[in-house]
């Protein structure tokens, strides 16, 4: 097996895994943040914290009220396994950057995908927010909020995927193994035009 596929599966294999593992531990430790008593685990005080939320939706709650909207995860998830799986097909074997890039992006949508098949929800616990002023106040000012959406390993894997494939751009084209032929030159001892009237 060619070792672009081997990294890729390797990659896939341990992001889905950490992803279903940290995202069950958060279900059977911690109380939803939407019920009657939340559960929280304070890793940076006013900066970072563990909860449990379940997002119907996308990033920011995005279609969350939209009665189709697994099917259009669906889709989502089908383009991006498709997208992975001919950017792989066109890779060389020796791009190893590019394919765990396309790990990334694979094994987070394989990883939120489980979820949103699973119970149709998301599950986030990664809390990121500014609870200190002036700064709170001016990022409610601008942006109507202090906090980033919740999010989890899944979300971290197809971010980053992301980032590394569009900053790398388009990868090098493979250089051909066939020899390159000789330029067709005179025979040997034929007249050559230059000079002659």
């Amino acid at each position: 097996m060619p070792r672009k596929y081997v990294l890729f599966a390797l990659i896939v294999a341990c992001g889905v895994a950490l992803d279903q593992v940290t995202k069950i531990a958060v279900y059977t430790s911690l109380a939803p943040i939407s019920g009657p008593n939340p559960g929280r685990i304070v890793l940076i005080p006013g900066v970072l914290d563990i909860i449990h939320a379940q997002n119907p939706g996308a990033a920011f709650s995005f279609l969350a009220g939209f009665e189709y909207r697994y099917i259009v995860f669906l889709c989502f998830i089908v383009f991006a396994l498709a997208f992975v799986a001919w950017n792989m097909r066109q890779l060389a074997d020796d791009d190893r950057w590019r394919a765990t890039a396309l790990a990334l992006i694979a094994s987070g949508a394989v990883g939120n995908g489980i979820d949103r098949l699973h119970k149709r929800t998301v599950t986030d616990f990664i809390r990121m927010y500014v609870d200190a002023d002036p700064v709170r106040s001016w990022l409610v000012d601008w942006f109507g909020t202090y906090e980033w959406p919740t999010y989890n390993v899944a979300d971290i894997a197809l971010f980053f995927g992301i980032i590394l494939l569009i900053g790398m751009g388009d990868p090098e084209p493979e250089a051909s193994d066939a020899p390159t032929p000789d330029p067709v030159g005179p025979a040997p001892g034929a007249p050559s035009d230059a000079g002659t009237a």
